[in-house]
């Protein structure tokens, strides 16, 4: 019986991401590396696979997927070979009075498939708060906020920095998320957050304007998802600038 797809699965592995200030993050990534691959060439597969991400270990990002899916396929004699890295990234911040530094951790997921040449697109979860517009116009005082996630994929036609996507998503929310404040940092972000309400559309639509106008954005998808503080489920919107008009995000 003919498969359509073999692989490995959660291979956890020590990874090295560059970083945009010139230093190299060390940190730990799990891959899926799959191969549309003949019947005859199943059986040596995984052995194939595993010993070809050793050979390019740690160094397994973004870089090198071209060359390493182009050696999957051949090896394989694959029609095609699919990559997806997951890994933790960490940015230094500095909390917006005090300047106390700590470590904010983004989860990001690198993507390719040797039909495309094996040039990944790139995706970062973001976290912000989001103020209910709502809440803050029918209250005497105060307004429900909560913690949300911005979920970003594009698709790059050069080279992107992690660290600029997530500038940009922390940019539209109603307040970045710090992971240690300090008091006057609490003031600060919770005043910050009350004089920017949004709803979660709001959040989607403004990071798809931003990356409507990135010159090096081919393609994009938004995906916001609020953690409701007030309410059992989550809100959520979505974007994908293959719906939308060029240069425009209706409002």
């Amino acid at each position: 019986m003919p498969l359509q797809s073999v692989g490995i699965s959660n291979f956890t592995c020590p990874v090295r991401i560059p970083e945009k200030g010139g230093g190299i993050q060390h940190t730990v990534a799990v891959i899926d590396l799959l191969a549309r691959t003949p019947q005859d060439r199943l059986a040596s597969c995984v052995t194939l696979m595993t010993g070809l991400l050793a050979e390019f270990l740690p160094d397994v990002n973004a870089g090198i997927f071209p060359a390493l899916l182009s050696k999957v396929r051949q090896q394989l004699q694959a029609r095609e070979a699919k990559l997806e890295m997951r890994f933790p990234y960490f940015i230094a911040k500095h909390a917006p009075v005090t300047g106390t530094v700590s470590l904010m951790e983004y989860q990001c997921v690198f993507t390719a498939s040797s039909e495309t040449s094996g040039e990944p697109q790139l995706t970062v979860v973001v976290p912000v708060t989001t103020l209910c517009p709502c809440s803050k116009e029918i209250s005497e005082a105060g307004a429900h906020n909560q913690r949300a996630e911005v979920t970003l994929t594009v698709r790059p036609l050069g080279l992107i920095w992690l660290e600029d996507l997530i500038a940009m998503v922390e940019g539209c929310g109603s307040s970045e998320v710090y992971a240690l404040l300090k008091r006057p940092d609490e003031k600060y972000v919770t005043e910050k957050a009350y004089a920017q309400p949004m709803f979660v559309e709001d959040v989607a639509r403004k990071v798809a304007q931003r990356a409507m106008t990135h010159p090096e954005i081919a393609w994009f998808s938004v995906g916001v998802e609020s953690f409701e503080s007030i309410h059992k489920h989550s809100a959520y919107a979505f974007v994908d600038s293959r719906d939308l008009e060029p240069h425009s995000v209706a409002s």
